[in-house]
This record gives structure tokens, C-alpha cells and sequence, in this order.
């Protein structure tokens, strides 16, 4: 878990009232050509969610305002995000953020928000790009039931292992064994040697059938009363919970947990030990991700590339085709709470092949700048986001659900997968279950907390597999 990353940059979601004053950015060059993509994802009575994908089919615009009014008077934008949003009168603009402030040629971008309603909820009739009217699809026609959307269970034999198989690595992304990106969406386990008792058959059993949880994070810490205390019970429990993974249907990332000390070079022979016994044990397994070092801080990316030229060697030897995580610097944020950039990485990459680097955010933390390292990131480097909070970056304070649905819409867009931390009932804002939850048996959704109910949303919707 994240100690201490400093809090950059402000949110790109704006709360509005019913008649907001219209900003418009500005623009390098109108739009000559758009499509408009517009969804209602979710309904309830007085209220909506809209999904909104931008296209931009001209030129590259840098500076865009999209506009467009709403068919009934009823409806109100609520909430934004990935971009500034505001109405006035029955008009409503998202004004881009910094991170997507650019669309090239071709390039999209997805927005959204939630609203409100009186009644009809009908999807506006036009768009216009900077001005431009877009001609391109509005989208389907969503319904007008005033209920929810609802999730299915999967049938059987089509969960995220028997529909993906083995997984590696294809350019910059995550590719089943039909060569085919897909994105993985799970929750992080907390430290065992605290929460074990949160991992059983029925906590397991709500992951997979009820969240439709894609992956199990296993956060094995080294130090901290972990693994360096007894490795042998460590190393069996994880190998267990991999096991209670492939039963279900989900992937197994296996998390070498470091934090104190940074380096991860302190516990080089430690991780050789480890993961020379968890890849022996999961070999035959499809279901296995190693992550090699959870959060590097306070040193350099040479010497985390110096630990992953070791470690990884190690894990080859015994189970070559599994995919490789690899820790990045400034707690694992590509270099970015450090000062960095991804550039140290792309300019010197870890020699080995079939491996992706990580990175993690905190929601109320780590914001556009962040965000935008990332989708420039993306292009170049397979990334993976097995650790991400939606408070702050000490695990506590408020949800920021504006900021956490930007990241991960974000995600979504980008087919990066991604942990939650975490699934436990830890008493902080950061995890998914209300304390006490563990002991009393029951992990069903009136035991969820803010930011739980928030992320089992996101994930148990329907997977792209």
C-alpha cells in the first residue's frame, strides 16, 4: 500500500448547478469532422449516467468544447468527468481536460456524466466539435424503464481463465491465447498477516460470481511481519490462494510485496528464494502474473531494472510463459512522484521479454498530470495498474469518486487492467468491505463501503473479452 506520494495537479470533474456559465478552451483549428458516440449506461428514477465517446475525423485539434442540448427540459448535468462539463439553459459543454487536451487525427476520447431527470430521457439530437456539427453515429437509443442497468452472471464455462487461457504480452497490451488485448479487473488483497481471515470460500465465492472479478491480487509482504517471518507458511498460503483463483475462474497476480526498505535490491535473495518455490508450484497453472516488486522508492530505475534482470531469470527457469510485472520508480508511478517520466524507462527497458511495468494511483492523489503520463505512456510501454486507491494516498480521507471514474474510464479506454486496494475490511476508507465484515461471514452488498460500491460497478459489468 502507498505511504506517501505527493497530491498534484487538481480534478478534471466539475459539480454543477443548473445554469452554469459555458467556458470554451481554446482552440488550435475548428473541428472539420467528428463522430459522437452517446450511451446511457445506467438509469434510476430521477437520475442517469451517460457515457460520451469524442472522435475527432479532421485534422489534429489541440483545445476542444463539445456542446449539445438536451431534448427535454428535465435534464440536468449532475456530475463530469474527463473534462470540465457545464449547462446553460438546455445546453451542456465539456470543455477538454489537460491530459486530453490533444486529439490527433482519428484519435477518440471518452467522457461522462450523471444527471438528472423529470422525466423522458431521450439522447440529444446533435453534437457539435469546436463548433463543427458532428454527422457521425449519436449511438443506440438507451431505454427508458427508469430502472438499472443490471449485470448477468457469466454461463458456465465462461469465466475470465476459461475464456482467456494463458496470457502474454502483444506490443502494449495484454493479449489472451487468441492473440486478442483484453483487460483484467480485480481487487488487491490486504497483508495476509493481518486480513487472512478475510479470505475464505464465501468472501472468494462474492469475488468471482457477485463482483465478477476478473483477478485476485495477493499481496504477500516481505516486511512488516511478513514473509521474512516465516516463509514457509507465506509461501504456502500464497500458492493456496492461487489455487482458490484457478477454481474460480480468475487470474492470480502474485505480489511481492516491498515498501520499507525502497530498494528492492534489499530483498534480492528473498525474492529469488520466493519466486524460484511459487513458479516451481504454479508452473503448470494459466492462471499465474508474478509481480516482482510492488512499490521501488527513493531509488534509481537502474537499480530496479538491475533487481527485475535477476529476479525474472529465476522465475523463466521454472515457468516460462507466464507474464512478468515489473515495479517502476517513485512508487511504482512511472518516475512521476519522483519528478520522472516514463522516458527512463522507454530509453532503457528491461531486457527480458513477456513482461509489462506497473503503476499506481491514488484517486484524490494523483490526478491530470498523472493521468497524462499515462495515456502518453500507453502508447509505448505494456502497463498494468495492480494497485490503485480511490482516496488519498495514505489509504484514507474521502472518496474521490470524480477522480477515481477518470481513472478508470481512462483505464477502460487504454484496455489497461487493474487492482483495487482493497478487498478487506481494513478500518480505512480505502477498502471495499465495512469493518467487522469478515468476521461475521457475510460479504454481500450491504456490506460494502463507499468506495467498495463503487469499484464492484465498475467491475462486474459485462467483461470485452
Amino acid at each position: 500500500m502507498k505511504r506517501s506520494i505527493a497530491a498534484l495537479a487538481a480534478a478534471g470533474a466539475t459539480v454543477l448547478g443548473s445554469a452554469a456559465l459555458v467556458v470554451m478552451p481554446p482552440a488550435s483549428a475548428a473541428a472539420q469532422g467528428c463522430r459522437v458516440d452517446y450511451t446511457v449506461t445506467n438509469q434510476w428514477q430521477g437520475g442517469f449516467q451517460a457515457g460520451v465517446k469524442v472522435t475527432n475525423l479532421g485534422d489534429t485539434i489541440t483545445g476542444w468544447s463539445l456542446q449539445f442540448a438536451f431534448s427535454d427540459a428535465g435534464q440536468k448535468v449532475a456530475q463530469g468527468w474527463n473534462a470540465t462539463w457545464s449547462q446553460s439553459g438546455a445546453t451542456a459543454t465539456a470543455a477538454n481536460a489537460e491530459w486530453n487536451r490533444t486529439l490527433a487525427a482519428g484519435a477518440s476520447t471518452d467522457l461522462g456524466f450523471t444527471g438528472t431527470t423529470t422525466g423522458a430521457n431521450p439522447v440529444p439530437a446533435s453534437f457539435t466539435l469546436n463548433g463543427v456539427t458532428c454527422t457521425g453515429s449519436t449511438g443506440p437509443t438507451p431505454t427508458t424503464t427508469g430502472t438499472p442497468t443490471t449485470t448477468t452472471t457469466p454461463p458456465p464455462g465462461s469465466t475470465p481463465l476459461a475464456a482467456n487461457g494463458q496470457l502474454h504480452v502483444c506490443g502494449v497490451h495484454l493479449c489472451n491465447e487468441a492473440n486478442r488485448a483484453i483487460q483484467l479487473r480485480g481487487m488487491s488483497t490486504h497483508g495476509l498477516q493481518w486480513f487472512d481471515s478475510c479470505y475464505n470460500d464465501a468472501s472468494l465465492d462474492a469475488l468471482a460470481k457477485d463482483w465478477h472479478a476478473d483477478l485476485l491480487r495477493i499481496a504477500m509482504y516481505v516486511q512488516e511481519k511478513g514473509y521474512e517471518t516465516n516463509a514457509a507458511w507465506f509461501t504456502d498460503r500464497v500458492n493456496s490462494l492461487v489455487g482458490e483463483a484457478e477454481e474460480r475462474g480468475m487470474y492470480a497476480v502474485i505480489d511481492f510485496h516491498t515498501l520499507t526498505p525502497g530498494d528492492p535490491n534489499y530483498n534480492l535473495d528473498r525474492a529469488k528464494t520466493f519466486f524460484a518455490a511459487v513458479a516451481a508450484r504454479n508452473a503448470a497453472k494459466k492462471n499465474v502474473i508474478y509481480e516482482i516488486a510492488n512499490e521501488p522508492n527513493g531509488v534509481s530505475w537502474s537499480a530496479i531494472k538491475n533487481y527485475a534482470e535477476q529476479v525474472i531469470p529465476v522465475i523463466r527457469a521454472a515457468d516460462p510463459d507466464a507474464v512478468v510485472i515489473v515495479g517502476t520508480r517513485g512508487w511504482s508511478s512511472l518516475g512521476v512522484s519522483d519528478g520522472s517520466n516514463e522516458t527512463e524507462i522507454v530509453n532503457n527497458p528491461v531486457n527480458a521479454t513477456n513482461i509489462m511495468y506497473t503503476f499506481h494511483f491514488y484517486a484524490a492523489s494523483h490526478k491530470d498530470n498523472y493521468r497524462s503520463t499515462v495515456s502518453r505512456a500507453a502508447a509505448k510501454l505494456p502497463l498494468f495498474v495492480t494497485e490503485f486507491g480511490t482516496v488519498t494516498a495514505t489509504g484514507g480521507g474521502t472518496l474521490d469518486q470524480s477522480s477515481t471514474t477518470a481513472w478508470l474510464d481512462l483505464l477502460d479506454q487504454l484496455k489497461i487492467g487493474y487492482a483495487n486496494w482493497t478487498y478487506s475490511d481494513a478500518d480505512e476508507s480505502s477498502a471495499a468491505l465495512r469493518p467487522g465484515t469478515c468476521a461475521g461471514g457475510d460479504y454481500g452488498t450491504g456490506t460494502l463501503t463507499a468506495s467498495g460500491a463503487l469499484v464492484r460497478s465498475r467491475i462486474s459489468t459485462p467483461d470485452s473479452f
